[in-house]
């Protein structure tokens, strides 16, 4: 996302909607993956790194830029707090920093729905208290038994199916909130489910940069490690084998080195 940094949004920490900004190498629009850029409204978007960062420190960092700041936007929409329980569902590079963020805002319980064993490990690694394998209404229900029957406080809903929507505003107990940052497969939104609760929905592209001085400062410490979401390198040549792997699940998200 592109941003002037000054627009009425942008001061308002929705940097994702700046009236003078927009998509940058997204769907094929003005931009691309290459050896270098040239990004318009540089001031407003860019974040200049302190000199002399460790270089072992360049793939957490480069998380910033997407699925961290998109992980921790879930988190804030959903209220995460002190003492809260939470349900990341989706257990892909989104889902996992969302763990990430929610542990970093102190949430007491942390279930994530996944199925696939190596990404629940690092979930387990990063935070996560329990791990919920099952789909559908049997998710719902194993979701409710841990949560002695009424569900969890906030969802970080990281998939965008509908059935991960509804499977999210299931598990909410009234009263609570998810956070959706999955790129929606339809425009519908269930809303009965969420109405009878008072369950508050809220999300979307996250204003990145809005995020990025806090997550920067917790990478430079070593406070959080979400580069460990890489699991595959490659050059840029490997760049349309990186996106199959990653199609197929047989990758978890590729770092494309020059």
């Amino acid at each position: 996302m592109i941003s002037d940094g000054t627009c009425v949004f942008c001061r308002r920490g929705l940097h994702s909607s700046c009236v003078n900004g927009g998509r940058f190498g997204f769907d094929g629009v003005d931009g691309g993956q290459g050896e270098a850029v040239r990004l318009p409204h540089a001031d407003g978007t860019l974040v200049a790194l302190p000199k002399g960062v460790d270089g072992k420190l360049m793939p957490s960092l480069l998380t910033l830029a997407d699925v961290m700041a998109t992980g921790h936007h879930a988190a804030v929409c959903a209220h995460v707090s002190a003492g809260r329980s939470v349900a990341v569902v989706g257990d892909g590079a989104v889902g996992l920093c969302g763990v990430i963020a929610a542990k970093r805002l102190g949430a007491e319980q942390i279930i994530v729905l996944g199925r696939h064993p190596d990404r629940i490990a690092l979930a387990q690694e990063f935070g996560a208290t329990e791990i919920v394998s099952e789909r559908g209404e049997e998710a719902v229900e194993r979701v409710r038994e841990l949560t002695d029957g009424f569900g969890v406080d906030a969802v970080l809903e990281c998939v965008g199916l509908e059935q991960a929507l509804v499977t999210a505003l299931q598990i909410t107990r009234p009263g609570g909130a998810v956070g959706r940052v999955g790129i929606p497969e339809d425009e519908s939104l269930p809303g009965g489910i969420a109405f009878w609760k008072n369950v508050s929905v809220a999300g979307g592209p996250a204003p990145v940069r809005a995020y990025i001085d806090e997550l920067v400062s917790d990478v430079l410490t070593g406070a959080i490690e979400p580069g460990r979401v890489f699991d595959r390198v490659s050059d840029l040549d490997g760049v349309p084998e990186g996106y199959r792997a990653m199609n197929e699940r047989e990758a978890l998200k590729v770092l494309i080195e020059f």
